[in-house]
């Protein structure tokens, strides 16, 4: 069990494959399970199905939302945090967090990984960006291959 205060960022796009979403749920329920909050962007796609799943495990599911408007939040947010901020709301999720968890994503995705590991935050990833500097490959981004193992290997690494 993690301490009450730990915030692992789900991180994703909004437009998903079928396979991103039950990943994503299935990342949210075991980090409920863990005992750990779940920070996200708050709105469709990754974010929805994480916190669908942390939901249904009894867990805490927090939304930056990028609106001035909370009700744009999905369903399974507890928390709300309206910010008016557009996609400089990637900031808040990423400083928020202890650790990331990114499934899949997009742009805004890979945006919120390069804040991440810039402040040296955790990355871990399931069928996300992986990076190469000056033709090398970098690896920053810690693979995993299912929820539970992605849970597994943020909370060791900020244990």
């Amino acid at each position: 069990m993690v301490k009450k205060t730990t915030q692992i960022a789900v991180i994703g796009g909004g437009d998903c494959t079928p396979e991103e979403l039950q990943t994503a749920e299935e990342v949210g329920a075991e980090i409920a399970r863990a005992g750990a909050m779940l920070v996200c962007g708050g709105l469709g796609g990754v974010m929805a199905a994480a916190c669908k799943g942390a939901s249904s495990a009894g867990g805490t599911t927090i939304g930056i939302l990028p609106g001035p408007d909370v009700e744009d939040a999905n369903p399974y947010i507890k928390i709300r945090i309206a910010t008016n901020m557009g996609e400089a709301r990637n900031v808040i999720i990423v400083k928020s967090a202890d650790a990331v968890i990114a499934v899949g994503g997009e742009y805004g995705t890979l945006s919120e990984i390069a804040l991440a590991l810039r402040d040296g935050t955790p990355v871990v990833g399931i069928d996300t960006w992986s990076l190469s500097r000056c033709g090398k490959p970098d690896i920053p981004i810690i693979p995993a291959r299912t929820a539970k193992e992605a849970v597994r290997l943020v909370l060791d690494m900020i244990d």
